[in-house]
């Protein structure tokens, strides 16, 4: 069988002057998928499911979220919140195909985009697939009521420190590669997955550490209420299109304790645990994810 091919391209979207650089696999009429990567990610890391995902039929799309890669990078926080995010995705689909895609496929902060998207635009989307990413329902209960979550989750007060760029570009990544390696060790982030990983991070910070500056949702420090300071309503947040959540078990800057009640804001889910999976199953087990995943799309 030949390995598909990955493309290359760049979308001017009509709204905000913002271009997306983007990678895609799979033939042109074939059902859409759209993959989110999250930080310290960018699209290439999906490259290996694609392929196997084109093997079967289906057209994907992974775009660098703005900030990312070659993507448009604004240099204002507020350029980063979820409006703006959101807007970028849903611009991504109309201009990619027609009708909705077969699924939105989303991990980490892509998946913060994901859920917002699908409570807002859910005529886009037929089914919504979610890897390791909170809901911001629970994930807001754990920040405020969980001693354990405001520690795991403390690296994003760092993340949001002024001189943060420069702390993490020191002594090639010093403080950014156990972000990769922290949960065991990493096996898979050979010398050549390194490289593409300084590639990337080398065309800026800023903007993928501008999520984190933009988004409330972040522990409460002495200085700064962080998740205290927010409310929603559970409608609000409510997810009611099918969807489709794979966890790694291992994760432990989000643990499962962010699955319990999580039907509460998604009553249409199929929830798949992966024990000993960390937070980077899509590097560890991109076969294991991509059966689960077509598993899925095809019930």
């Amino acid at each position: 069988m030949t390995t598909p091919t990955i493309e290359t391209f760049a979308l001017q979207l009509p709204q905000g002057g913002i271009t997306l650089s983007c990678r895609a696999a799979g033939p042109a009429a074939g059902p859409r998928l759209v993959l989110l990567h999250g930080f310290p990610e960018a699209a290439f890391v999906w490259d290996e499911l694609m392929a196997l995902l084109a093997a079967q039929g289906y057209r994907c799309i992974a775009p660098n979220l703005r900030g990312y890669e070659r993507s448009s990078s604004p240099r204002e926080v507020q350029a980063y919140r979820a409006k703006h995010l959101v807007a970028d995705i849903a611009g991504l689909i109309a201009a990619t195909g027609e009708g909705p895609l077969a699924a939105l496929v989303a991990h980490d902060w892509g998946g913060a985009v994901g859920w917002n998207l699908a409570v807002q635009r859910p005529e886009l989307i037929e089914k919504l697939i979610i890897i390791n990413s909170p809901h911001p329902g629970t994930f807001l209960r754990e920040l405020q009521l969980s001693p354990a979550q405001q520690q795991a989750s403390a690296y994003m007060n760092f993340l949001c420190r002024p001189d943060a760029e420069a702390l993490l570009a020191e002594n090639d990544y010093a403080r950014l590669w156990p972000f990769l390696t922290g949960m065991n060790g990493a096996p898979w982030l050979d010398e050549a997955t390194r490289q593409r990983y300084r590639e990337v991070w080398g065309l800026g910070l800023t903007g993928a550490l501008n999520y984190y500056r933009a988004s409330p949702l972040r522990p409460p420090t002495a200085e700064d209420p962080g998740a205290l300071a927010v409310k929603f309503a559970p409608e609000f947040v409510t997810v009611r299109l099918p969807t489709c959540v794979i966890w790694g078990e291992a994760d432990t800057a989000l643990p499962p304790s962010l699955l319990d009640g999580l039907d509460a804001f998604v009553p249409r889910m199929t929830l798949h645990r992966v024990p000993g999976a960390t937070h980077w199953i899509v590097h560890e087990q991109p076969g294991r994810v991509v059966e689960l995943m077509l598993g899925y799309l095809g019930a």
